[in-house]
């Protein structure tokens, strides 16, 4: 819906919107991507909802890989038109609110949302689809389990039965979410759902099943409930090798400059909810390469002789990844217990460190002993660093892989002078 076609309230909403979030960034104070939208919310409680009015919308959910998948998303629906998308992260309603206010009338939106609140920016947006990559424990002391969000995902999708659903048929709580029952007697179909497939390496949220608390069995890429029905569904998008089949089985070679199996799997979700808003694979496929950095991650920066490439981790499943990503080369690892972090760092327990054995592992940030307890106990030699600038003396010119949650992140961007 454009200015014009808004009530005055909303007008005004989204006028000083883009005013605050605008100031906020000449001042220094961030990029603006929520207080512009925070301060527009005050003044419209409906502004979402009148800025999501006459675009086409995609939502992008899950606990790892949002904003990888909504900015490679965006590149791919590129090409029917300009694309709104919260590219800074700012994944709930005051961020959606500040990137739609900002970007102005386009026909299309992509954006990420936090998993928490997918049921409020639904019912705001009223979207044509909607992608649910994954679901794994984050943020222990303040984060909902994961079966109680897979249940508020299925409840959302059970009032919205119109939407289309992209969905990870490699992961159980996604797809019991996915698929909530129809009810004939009131006229309410199941949702319509494509399946997508990446492999899941990270399993340990997803040993029971959801629908009737009996065991998960794997075997090879399949799964099944042992109590009920429930099992993998047959996907129609498949990782293959260095790219992806589609659903009438033509497989597209996927060329990204962004490392990792995982960032495929991303990519497999970007064409298939492309696909949903009628751009065909093989011209979506070569604009996901020119994805290059997403929000800082992966980005790499030389520094006094070193290659520095920076990965952010925040939690047992994302760490998985990260060492998949990283190269053979001296790590830094930084933790930090902040709030945006969640202040319960047992998680580190949930993950095993063995793959940076026979490397040289440097370690810092506010809770870099705790790290310390943990990778004594797997065995990893390491040495503790107090700042970024005593890493980079500490390793030799080359490639530094740096693996770092998401405040620790942010620091090490900031002693970086914001390079990237």
């Amino acid at each position: 819906m454009t200015d014009a076609k808004m009530p005055l309230r909303a007008k005004v909403a989204s006028s000083v919107s883009r005013t605050a979030a605008a100031l906020s960034r000449a001042a220094g104070r961030g990029d603006g991507s929520v207080i512009g939208g925070w301060i527009g919310l005050k003044i419209d409680p409906d502004l979402l909802a009148h800025l999501s009015a006459g675009r086409a919308i995609a939502l992008v959910s899950g606990t790892n890989g949002k904003t990888t998948t909504t900015r490679l998303t965006s590149a791919a629906v590129g090409v029917l038109g300009r694309v709104a998308t919260n590219s800074f992260g700012a994944n709930m309603p005051s961020g959606h609110t500040s990137a739609l206010a900002k970007a102005g009338s386009t026909p299309y939106a992509v954006l990420e949302v936090d998993e928490h609140y997918l049921a409020q920016v639904l019912e705001a947006t009223e979207p044509h689809v909607v992608a649910l990559l994954n679901l794994s424990r984050d943020q222990l002391d303040r984060a909902k389990e994961v079966a109680m969000m897979a249940q508020l995902w299925r409840a959302a999708l059970v009032r919205h039965t119109d939407v289309r659903v992209v969905a990870n048929a490699d992961d159980p709580l996604v797809v019991w979410a996915a698929t909530p029952p129809g009810d004939p007697a009131r006229g309410i179909k199941p949702p319509h759902v494509t399946w997508f497939s990446a492999g899941q390496r990270w399993h340990d949220d997803s040993w029971v099943c959801p629908e009737c608390g009996s065991t998960i069995q794997r075997s090879g890429e399949q799964w099944w409930c042992t109590g009920c029905p429930l099992r993998r569904p047959e996907p129609h998008w498949v990782v293959e090798d260095e790219g992806v089949l589609d659903p009438t089985g033509a497989w597209h070679k996927v060329s990204l400059q962004l490392p990792g199996k995982v960032n495929l799997g991303n990519a497999a979700t970007a064409l298939a909810v492309a696909a949903e808003f009628g751009v065909r694979p093989v011209d979506a496929v070569s604009r996901l390469g020119i994805v290059t950095s997403v929000a800082g991650r992966y980005a790499q920066v030389d520094k006094d002789g070193r290659n520095i490439r920076l990965l952010l981790a925040k939690n047992p499943a994302s760490w998985l990844e990260a060492f998949d990503m990283a190269d053979d080369a001296p790590t830094l690892l930084s933790i930090n217990a902040r709030d945006p972090d969640g202040l319960d760092t047992s998680w580190l327990y949930d993950v095993d460190f063995a793959p940076l054995r026979g490397r040289q592992v440097l370690i810092t940030g506010d809770r870099a002993y705790d790290l310390a307890v943990r990778l004594d106990v797997n065995d990893v030699p390491f040495q503790h660093v107090r700042t970024f600038d005593d890493a980079l003396r500490s390793v030799p010119p080359g490639r530094l892989e740096v693996i770092a949650n998401y405040t620790a992140f942010q620091d090490i961007r900031a002693e970086l002078d914001r390079v990237i």
